[in-house]
């Protein structure tokens, strides 16, 4: 897992590679993501770096998505809801998603202390679920 904080006006969309920078995936390892990552630029650099596409399809203007592609949507969904709940619980138990700091390098600190307080407050109960 890696964190990766951009100032606010940067869209995080066009910073795919550098997202999979600050994580060490094996060759081969499923990218899943939602359809604002879908571009021709981030399917070419998933290609370099041999992982595997499964970003969500979106539709373009004037073509609408084959019956396939929403099939494959759905299955990426499956997967992908379970990261988004992350994302949700940190802001629903620690007030994430607040800017609290000015500059980089702070949020960025905060952003590892949520991450890591996410972590601590759910390992008791994946420890017990393992028993």
């Amino acid at each position: 897992m890696g964190v990766l904080t951009t100032s606010a006006n940067v869209n995080e969309i066009s910073n795919l590679e550098q997202v999979l920078d600050t994580c060490e995936l094996a060759e081969r390892t499923w990218v899943k993501a939602d359809k604002g990552y879908k571009s021709k630029k981030n399917d070419t650099i998933l290609q370099q770096k041999r992982l595997r596409n499964h970003i969500m399809n979106k539709a373009a203007k004037n073509r609408k998505l084959t019956e396939r592609e929403i099939q494959f949507n759905k299955i990426v969904s499956k997967t992908r809801y379970k990261v988004e709940r992350t994302f949700g619980s940190i802001k629903r138990w620690f007030g994430g998603g607040a800017a609290r700091y000015v500059g980089l390098s702070k949020m960025h600190t905060q952003h590892l202390m949520e991450a890591i307080a996410y972590n601590l407050y759910r390992s008791p109960g994946i420890i017990m679920s393992q028993c």
